[in-house]
Parts: structure tokens; sequence; C-alpha cells
């Protein structure tokens, strides 16, 4: 119904494709325009309204590097911001696609392009238009839209809305706890691939001998134990999305492995000598910061160019402000439901224990902290004392709290780099990386 009342523009200056999109696109759109001189965009634009333009990002240049189309896509949006912009390109570069979509475009498309995909694309992008007029756009898993007022989720919200049409491979970090394998699944749900398998494996489980098979899979005879053929996760997840949990736990062997399948874009299962082409979108996720994983001892560099297209940090729930109280009156209905209690009320007690608590162990400790309280109630009305956080994130936090302040850690970091160096003050100066002077200060002022 969207497509029926749409006007379409494509520009690219091969004939060829222009009679295929105008072919494609008569019998489906309201008005299909087609222009092969880019440099007519602009008189084009101001002359008609569009909602979807389909722009090359290559015209008659030896160099195929893309400029020219991110250079005509800037044009588009200084005339009209709201137009959707669909790149599409010979040339399959994921920096490319990402620059574009960082400059405004809806989508990034490699020729040849499948008709079904475009025409999905347009739909997606003209659906999103539609609700983003009238609220807040939220990823949805399995139809049930995510949870998130504060400003920091909504940012969030907005990145997936960018990246989830695309084929970006996908880093998604986060302490444990703030829900990295929903985000994974909200993605897949909002992307062109989200009638294909969503398939979710837990690397950082995965014991060396494991690793392989579990992944690529095996034939019958490979090992002793393997009666018959296996596929690996990589073919179950074809056509759909490959999520790889807990990224930052893998040995560094296996970082080589995955590289290579990632290069390559196949499989080879174990005992096998035929490879098996893929076609999957990545995401990968860990509880590691980036500047753990970019230390080479640790983690392939080359490795994290190829998983970390576009990167997601998920914030801690102690970072989402309203969020809890929202939050946690979805999981009161949750648990009211699941456990037949009565309708429940909460006394403003009970919400103001939940918004002074630091909660380390963030959304899963507020989930299970709520179905204990919601378990044990005796009445039909929540107050402080019904709510109980668990004692083991309880204990760990009375451990690090008084470490936690800027002071105390300037102090110990000030103390254990002067020991290291026996006493040597220039050099702990140039350690820290500030002057004798400003060191002689902080000692002063701790009283060292």
């Amino acid at each position: 119904m969207l497509l029926k009342n749409t006007s379409i523009l494509v520009i690219d200056d091969d004939t060829d494709v222009l009679i295929a999109m105008k072919m494609l696109l008569k019998s489906q759109v309201k008005k299909v325009v087609v222009e092969k001189n880019p440099n007519n965009l602009i008189s084009v634009l101001k002359k008609d309204k569009f909602d979807v333009v389909i722009l090359d990002m290559n015209y008659n240049s030896l160099v195929n590097t893309g400029n020219e189309g991110l250079y005509w896509l800037s044009k588009i949006k200084e005339i009209d911001k709201e137009i959707a912009v669909i790149l599409i390109t010979a040339y399959g570069d994921l920096d490319l696609a990402v620059r574009a979509l960082k400059k405004g475009a809806s989508d990034f498309l490699i020729k040849p392009w499948k008709n079904k995909k475009l025409l999905e694309s347009i739909n997606e992008i003209l659906a999103n238009k539609k609700s983003s007029k009238t609220k807040t756009w939220r990823p949805q898993i399995n139809g049930i839209k995510l949870l998130g007022e504060s400003n920091i989720m909504k940012d969030v919200f907005y990145k997936i809305k960018k990246i989830a049409p695309t084929d970006a491979n996908i880093l998604i970090l986060g302490e444990n706890g703030t829900g990295k394998d929903l985000i994974a699944k909200a993605i897949h749900d909002s992307s062109l691939r989200k009638d294909k398998p969503f398939i979710k494996v837990d690397v950082g489980a995965l014991t060396s001998s494991l690793f392989e098979s579990e992944l690529f899979g095996y034939v019958k005879g490979a090992f002793t134990d393997a009666k018959e053929n296996r596929q690996g996760r990589f073919e179950a997840a074809e056509g759909g999305t490959l999520f790889l949990d807990e990224i930052g736990n893998i040995s560094l062997q296996q970082q080589a492995r995955l590289l290579t399948v990632l290069q390559n874009r196949h499989i080879t299962p174990l005992g096998s000598n035929t490879p098996i082409p893929i076609d999957i979108r990545l995401i990968c996720a860990t509880n590691s910061s980036l500047e753990i994983l970019a230390n080479e001892a640790y983690f392939r560099k080359d490795l994290i160019y190829r998983i970390n297209t576009v990167e997601i940090v998920i914030p801690p729930l102690r970072d989402r402000d309203k969020d809890i109280n929202l939050l946690a009156k979805h999981f009161i209905e949750m648990y009211t439901e699941k456990y037949f209690k009565s309708t429940i009320s909460i006394n403003k007690s009970f919400i103001k224990k939940l918004e002074d608590y630091h909660f380390p162990g963030n959304v899963r400790e507020l989930q299970y902290a709520i179905e204990r309280a919601i378990i044990m109630l005796d009445t039909d009305v929540l107050i402080a004392k019904d709510l109980m956080f668990s004692p083991i994130e309880s204990y760990s936090e009375t451990s690090i709290s008084k470490d936690l302040k800027l002071d105390t850690v300037e102090k110990n970091t000030i103390l254990k780099v002067i020991e290291k160096n026996n006493g040597n003050i220039s050099k702990s100066a140039k350690e820290l990386g500030i002057t004798r002077t400003a060191l002689y200060r902080r000692l002063n002022k701790y009283g060292l």
C-alpha cells in the first residue's frame, strides 16, 4: 500500500540500469523518474517531489571510490532532509557503506541487486518514515517493542534503526546483564533478513576442540564420534544472522580461524575439502572494553576491524535514569501474571529504594529482584522491605565502593607507581604523565 503512493527518482549513468529499474518499479509505485546525468539532479528535485531517491555511487570515474555518490547524497539532503536515499554500487565496500549511512543514506545495495530485496528495502524505509512521524521508533523482538525512554537508550535505538537494514557487521559492547543478546535479536528483527534464521552461539564457552565443529560443522568420519554429517552454525544461519556472544573470550588461534572465514566468506567442514559459501550477517558481543580488545596480545586487531564495522555500547542500568521504573513495572506485570497474583500496586518507598540502588547486576539483577519480590509477597502492595537485592552483587559493591572514589583511585595509583620505581620521583612522574612539580603537589595533598 505504501509503495502505490510513492514517487521514486533513479539516478545512474548506465542506461541498462535505468531501464531495468523503470521496468521493475513502474507497476509498483505511483511514479518513477529516471535520470542519467547527476548534474541535473538539483533541477529535477526542485521541479518535483520524491519520497525515495535511488542513487549510483560512481559516474564516469576512473577510480571507484564512491565519493561522487557521497557528494550527491549531501546535495540531496541539503534540498530535503526527509528524502530517503538508497545508494547502489557495483563495488561492495563496508567502509563506504558506513560512511554513506553516517551521511544520511537509508540503505546501501550492491549491483547486481535482487529485485525482491530492493522492494523490501523501499517498503521498510517507507514504513519507518511513517512510524517516525507519529512516535519515537523502538526496535522490536517478535513484534514486542524494547523498553527505554531515557535519552541514552533513545540514542541506542536510533543507531539500531540506522544500521539494522544494512549488512554491516556489528559489535555490541556492554556490562553483563545489560541485554546485549536482546539488542542483537532486535537488530535481526529490524533487518531485511528478519524472515531468515537468527542463530546464537556462546563462543566463549566453546573448547578448542568444539570450536570448529560447532561453527563450521563436520562430515561423517571426520573423527571417532562423527557418525553422520553435521551442519555448523554458519550454515544454519545462511541468509540470516549469526550472533557470536562473548567473542572477547576466544583464543588467538580461534580468532585466526574465524578471521579466515570472514575474509573468504566460505567455510570448510571438518573432514571435508569442499568449501561452502556463506551469506550471513555477523553480530558479536562482549563485556570486554574496546581498550582491552585493542591489546594485540589479547585480541587480533585485524579481526576487530572485521567484526566492528559499527559498534553499539549498551549503557548500564544505573545510567538509564527513568528506565528503572519503566522496566520494574514491566517485570511486575510479567511476574504477577506468571505466578497468578492479583493486581499489585507499588508503594513510594519501593520506588525510592529502586531509584537509590546502583544495580551492579544491571537489568538482569532488576528482573530477578522483582521476580523474588512477587513470589514472596503476601499482600497486594509492594513496599521497600519486599525488594531484596542479590547478596552476591551487594558483597561486590561493598568491596569496591570505597576504591571507586576518585581521590582514592589517584592516591593508590601514585603509591603503586612510586613503589614500582623504587621511590624515583622523576621516573614515576614520567610514567604517570605529569611533571615532577605536579607529582609533588599530589604527594602533599594526600600526605604521602
